[in-house]
């Protein structure tokens, strides 16, 4: 509150910023100090006998993540602004792990509100995941209670908030208010279209990637008439990147998880940071997840074979199965430090890189990220830009850096490659 005294509680009003716009502005100012990026929900401006008195509405901080101010953290001591002390901020971090927001049990949730179809794949699925260490007859028989206790979909009989994600009717999703669980799918450029997809997602992510447009590519094999041809999207790529934001969505900001669809790309995007390390290090096989958002939500979707918890998909799913289609490799964007955007591109950026995946066969996952990176203009790690040198990959000083002629004449590209060359 602006414009009111702390310790008489009287109105003496306040000129701070009288111009609307410049007011308002503030919001932007918070957004863009922030990280994560917080701003004000309203501001709300009165005017009395006394004095006017500005209101400024705060959303309280999400739980488990401190609040910086242009890097650095701040709290309060008396009437003094003081630095966040260590222990404060380990504190406060500690507030996620002790509160699952996938664990909490929906009170008045009952086996009817969960899909039959869902729930059959479900058991399906379980059955086959776990074929020669649990009988699939055992499996049968058990009622839908103790298999929903088996999957980790409930606890102790009692409905979870997964289990209304991945098996609840499009009807339940009332028992997860006022939080969201939707997909939306969005179609931009010349043509435009949109659809929404409630639980169960088990269900629903398959049906989402049938709205994809999914035309096919072709690729000329130097030497050859007939051309190499492959969807634009491949089905298990789509679904794993699909699947990882249903995973780590947090679910407590009451967003959506969108996937764009453009004409050369599809864009996933969920609310939340990037949970545990950073994109790279799981590209690259140097990390394995420790902790997540959504602990009981990633393991039931481990038992019903949507994700894996050790961080292969990223690397063995998107990024191998990406390469092994000649495509350009799937780039993350976390410059919003609210969510987690993912690019998977669906065209040919640099044919060149293209037809040297299809043509050099022992080309490896960094090699290939960083011939990745030269096609997008950017400038890979000098240790492995001085390997795709030794090689002769790469040419050109930084920042021209260009596939090489070697890679060119293997590629029967030559005359381009002449021709671009810097």
């Amino acid at each position: 509150m602006f414009g009111v005294r702390n310790r008489h509680r009287s109105i003496v009003g306040t000129s701070f910023r009288e111009d609307h716009e410049r007011l308002h502005s503030l919001k932007q100012q918070l957004a863009q100090g922030t990280d994560p990026s917080s701003s004000l929900r309203e501001i709300h401006e009165l005017h009395t006998k006394r004095g006017r008195i500005l209101l400024l509405e705060i959303p309280p901080a999400p739980r488990g993540i401190p609040i910086a101010w242009n890097g650095h953290y701040y709290a309060r001591n008396g009437e003094s602004l003081v630095a966040l002390a260590l222990d404060k901020q380990d504190e406060i971090r500690r507030q996620s792990a002790a509160d699952d927001w996938s664990a909490a049990i929906c009170p008045n949730a009952s086996l009817s509100d969960l899909d039959p179809d869902a729930l059959a794949k479900a058991r399906d699925i379980f059955a086959a995941r776990f074929a020669g260490r649990i009988p699939e007859s055992t499996i049968r028989d058990w009622d839908d209670t103790t298999f929903l206790n088996q999957a980790k979909l409930a606890i102790h009989g009692q409905t979870t908030r997964t289990a209304v994600l991945l098996v609840g009717r499009r009807e339940a999703t009332h028992l997860l208010s006022p939080f969201v669980a939707e997909l939306s799918w969005k179609l931009e450029g010349e043509e435009q279209d949109y659809e929404h997809f409630s639980p169960p997602f088990l269900l629903e992510t398959s049906r989402l990637y049938q709205r994809i447009r999914n035309v096919r590519l072709r690729l000329q094999r130097p030497g050859e008439l007939i051309p190499v041809e492959f969807p634009k999207y491949d089905q298990r790529i789509v679904l794993e990147a699909l699947h990882n934001c249903v995973a780590h969505q947090d679910y407590t900001r009451c967003e959506r998880v969108l996937v764009i669809e453009r004409l050369g790309e599809l864009v996933f995007q969920n609310a939340g940071d990037f949970f545990d390390g950073v994109p790279e290090d799981y590209v690259l096989g140097n990390k394995t997840p420790t902790r997540y958002r959504n602990s009981f939500l990633a393991q039931a979707m481990v038992n019903l074979r949507m994700i894996d918890t050790m961080g292969f998909g990223i690397r063995e799913v998107m990024f191998r199965g990406q390469m092994k289609r000649y495509l350009p490799l799937p780039d993350y964007d976390l410059t919003d430090t609210a969510h987690v955007v993912l690019h998977l591109p669906g065209r040919f950026i640099d044919e060149n890189y293209s037809r040297a995946l299809l043509t050099v066969g022992d080309v490896t996952l960094a090699e290939a990220l960083a011939l990745d990176h030269v096609q997008k203009g950017q400038v890979p790690e000098d240790s492995v830009l001085r390997s795709l040198r030794k090689r002769g990959l790469v040419e050109g000083r930084k920042p021209a850096l260009h596939i090489s002629a070697r890679v060119a004449a293997a590629t029967g590209d030559k005359a381009r490659y002449i021709l671009t060359r810097r």
